[in-house]
């Protein structure tokens, strides 16, 4: 049977929100990249079932301001027939060149992770 002390678990803990953290980025492109359009709660929800992360609002909205800022999304808002407006996102055409680089870059990591970890 494999013990973890709690220092290692703790670090482990650390390790993993650190890697959460450094691919939603991918993660929200990834997603947004067919062209479909997302509202907040919806994205939030499609990652979860996506990746099993979960997220918050507090984390993805943020973000979402970060990548529109960079030029990678877009947002538009939509009136609902009932209740408040919500915002949607979508991929910019810089968003999807982005992605394709960000992409390239991941398939070489995984592979070079992939060979150490033999």
């Amino acid at each position: 049977m494999l013990y973890i002390c709690t220092m290692n678990e703790e670090f482990v803990n650390k390790w993993i929100s650190q890697v959460k953290k450094g691919t939603l980025t991918f993660i929200v492109l990834n997603i947004l990249k067919d062209g479909k359009e997302f509202y907040g709660y919806d994205l939030i929800t499609e990652i979860k079932k996506a990746t099993a992360i979960e997220i918050a609002e507090g984390t993805l909205y943020p973000l979402m301001n970060r990548l529109k800022t960079d030029g990678l999304i877009d947002s538009k808002w939509v009136e609902q027939t009932s209740g408040i407006p919500r915002k949607y996102y979508h991929i910019t055409e810089e968003g999807k060149k982005t992605l394709k680089i960000m992409s390239d870059y991941w398939v070489n990591l995984n592979n070079s992770i992939s060979n150490l970890s033999k």
